[in-house]
């Protein structure tokens, strides 16, 4: 159970996956009644560089900056220097022992994340690379050596985080992507493999939830949310 005391209106991180800075904005403007965390990825952040980055800050919001930095161990140690002064609360990376060891030397105030096993794999992409174990197997092999070498949190899918939340304590900061609404977790319909309901991943353990589509796509984005945080406070109620 998750027992962590964050505002419900930084439970939710909504994914600008969009391929503009004015589209973000926009975006950012819907959604801002009610939630102040924004996800900015690699699409918008070659779009944009800081641009968005800076503008959501100045509105009084926090960012989750998902850049996933894996390369050699100087050069993500570099990258995560840039990210210092920024403002940003949360930033993702790959990498084995040498990257995640160097990348937490670099960090300042930044909280950072360890990639863990992106949603998009299934089993069958583990054992099309040769892997025996399971999926939630290696999510919790990296997250406790992600954890062990001072990373903040992981970011992995919600139906690892109670198992994850269990074995690792509450010290380890949860953050879920894949976030669904029911139809699409109960149909198979959805291009992720691992999905889940953001009450769901939330009373099992993750501290936020990352959410893109759902939101972004639709009418009323603000509306999306709400039910969304209704969800998670039931969740959260038991």
């Amino acid at each position: 159970m998750n027992s962590k005391e964050i505002a419900l209106n930084e439970r939710i991180i909504v994914a600008l996956d969009v391929q503009s800075p004015d589209l973000a904005k926009e975006m950012v403007k819907r959604c801002e009644s009610h939630t102040r965390y924004f996800k900015v990825g690699l699409q918008l952040f070659m779009a944009s560089y800081f641009e968005v980055v800076d503008w959501i800050l100045a509105r009084g919001h926090k960012v989750m900056l998902d850049l996933k930095f894996f390369d050699i161990p100087e050069t993500v140690k570099l990258a995560v220097e840039q990210l210092n002064s920024r403002g940003v609360s949360l930033a993702t990376i790959h990498g084995n022992d040498a990257i995640i060891r160097a990348a937490m030397e670099a960090r300042g105030d930044l909280q950072l994340l360890a990639v863990t096993v992106l949603t998009s794999f299934g089993e069958e992409d583990l054992r099309a690379m040769g892997m025996t174990q399971s999926v939630e197997d290696l999510v919790l092999f990296r997250a406790r050596r992600a954890l062990k070498l001072g990373c903040d949190g992981v970011v992995s899918s919600g139906l690892e985080a109670e198992r994850l939340r269990n074995d690792l304590g509450e010290k380890l900061l949860i953050v879920t992507p894949g976030i669904r609404p029911g139809a699409n977790v109960r149909d198979g319909s959805d291009d992720q493999k691992r999905i889940i309901t953001a009450g769901r991943a939330v009373a099992t353990g993750a501290d936020h939830v990352v959410v893109g589509r759902p939101i972004t796509k639709a009418e009323d984005p603000a509306r999306v949310i709400a039910a969304m945080q209704q969800d998670i406070e039931s969740g959260l109620a038991g």
